[in-house]
């Protein structure tokens, strides 16, 4: 290799980096800090939280379709992903001001009334322009530049970006936060940072050298065409990768939405040290990706997302059945039984999400990448993120009543969330079965 083709190499894993670590990082504020502030600062009612998922949920899927034709249509990404995390980053600030609106407030209902309204619509809109920057455009940029070659590798950055955007968020934000609750100072330092990759992104950022225009007649045409189901549903392969990444998240969004309150609210840790704990845990799992590489770079994805999802239900019956307030140490880290139980979740999340991921974008049309990518949010976030709070809030509601010290009624997320989840995590392995069959039948179109 030369120094000019190692000095694109060199800049092209910068970029997935920098842009991908910046994304992840804030989708789990998003994830994991944006509900522990409702419950600090509204209320503590998971159907809020409900509202804010299903909203943001669908604000991504539509971003994600609309930039995906666009971005295909006119042969580049790079300012798609530019922008998009620019606004992003603003709109991740703004979020935070609408603590301020509910001061205004003239008495209990009007208050729980403008907070909710306020935090929901400014989720949706961070949302929006959250997936044209890193759903449609970074990840489309990245399926782009995707080969034989860089396949595992770019399989083990989807993987591990998300697990090091959790541990580095919840710790970091914790830290950010303090014992003052100060939830603006996080929004600003993250909005900040996002802001700044989607600034050199829009300087050094370059599209893959083979990407072309693709245009079928006028925009709203191409974009209708990822609607043709009969065309889709020809993918059949596909189709059940898509299918078996839906049923794992709704079960995964059940419970990993109300994590953060469930270990502080409930459990009784602090937010650093359930930081930390859920660090250690998942950074452990992590050390798995390299072997998966190479496994996937064999070919052997099938046996790798079977054996995640085992993983992964062990984990949620280990913390459903053998964690509760009464048996943690909340001064300390060293809580092995839920260490364990965390462990096993982190293996299966991460394994699972590098596997089926690369599984997937291996079997896009070359010519509507961004469009497809836009399909993988229908099913990646859309469908879980809609049907998950319908599962979980009532589970909560029924099982995690309490009245404060106001004599209001308040939710906290329990044990039996986790019980349920692994029920719920069994039905992954009927798309899942599918998906092997025809993968064996080298059925890729």
């Amino acid at each position: 290799m030369n120094s000019e083709s190692s000095k694109k190499v060199r800049g092209f894993w910068g970029f997935v980096w920098c842009l991908g670590i910046a994304g992840q990082l804030c989708w789990n504020m998003e994830n994991q800090w944006f509900n522990t502030f409702v419950y600090e600062k509204i209320a503590k009612d998971p159907t809020i939280i409900s509202w804010m998922v299903a909203i943001s949920a669908a604000a991504t899927t539509v971003s994600t379709f609309v930039t995906g034709t666009a971005t295909d249509r006119r042969g580049r990404r790079r300012f798609a992903v530019s922008i998009g995390y620019i606004l992003w980053g603003i709109f991740t600030i703004l979020f935070g001001t609408t603590e301020f609106i509910m001061k205004g407030a003239s008495n209990t209902s009007t208050l729980l009334m403008t907070a909710g309204v306020a935090a929901v619509a400014a989720d949706a809109i961070m949302s929006f322009f959250g997936s044209m920057g890193n759903d449609s455009g970074f990840n489309a940029w990245m399926n782009d530049h995707m080969n034989d070659t860089n396949r595992g590798q770019i399989g083990a950055a989807l993987a591990t970006q998300p697990i090091i955007g959790t541990i580095v968020g919840t710790v970091a934000g914790g830290i950010l936060i303090g014992s003052e609750n100060n939830y603006m100072r996080l929004f600003v330092v993250m909005g900040v940072f996002v802001i700044g990759c989607g600034i050199i992104s829009l300087i050094g950022l370059k599209d893959a050298p083979d990407l072309k225009p693709h245009r079928e007649g006028s925009f709203f045409k191409q974009f209708a065409s990822v609607f043709n189901f009969k065309k889709y549903f020809e993918l059949k392969e596909l189709v059940w990768v898509n299918l078996t990444l839906a049923a794992y998240f709704i079960a995964f969004n059940m419970y990993f939405t109300h994590i953060g309150n469930y270990m502080i609210y409930y459990l009784g840790f602090t937010a650093d040290l359930m930081g930390v704990m859920e660090g250690i845990g998942l950074s452990l799992a992590m050390l798995l990706v390299f072997p998966a590489t190479r496994l996937i770079n064999a070919g052997k994805h099938v046996p790798i997302a079977f054996i995640s999802v085992v993983f992964n239900i062990v984990g949620l019956l280990v913390l459903g059945f053998f964690v509760r307030p009464d048996n943690v140490n909340t001064e300390s880290i060293f809580n092995p039984v839920m260490l364990i139980g965390v462990f096993l979740i982190g293996v299966g999340y991460v394994v699972f999400l590098q596997t089926v991921s690369v599984w997937a974008k291996g079997l896009y049309p070359k010519e509507a990448k961004g469009q497809f990518e836009g399909i993988r949010i229908l099913f990646f976030v859309l469908i879980p993120m809609v049907v998950a709070p319908l599962i979980a809030t009532p589970i909560i509601k029924k099982n995690g009543e309490i009245t404060n010290e106001f004599g209001l009624t308040e939710y906290l997320p329990t044990e039996v969330l986790f019980l349920v989840g692994a029920g719920v995590s069994l039905i992954v392995f009927l798309p899942l079965i599918m998906a092997a069959r025809y993968s064996k039948k080298g059925s890729r179109q």
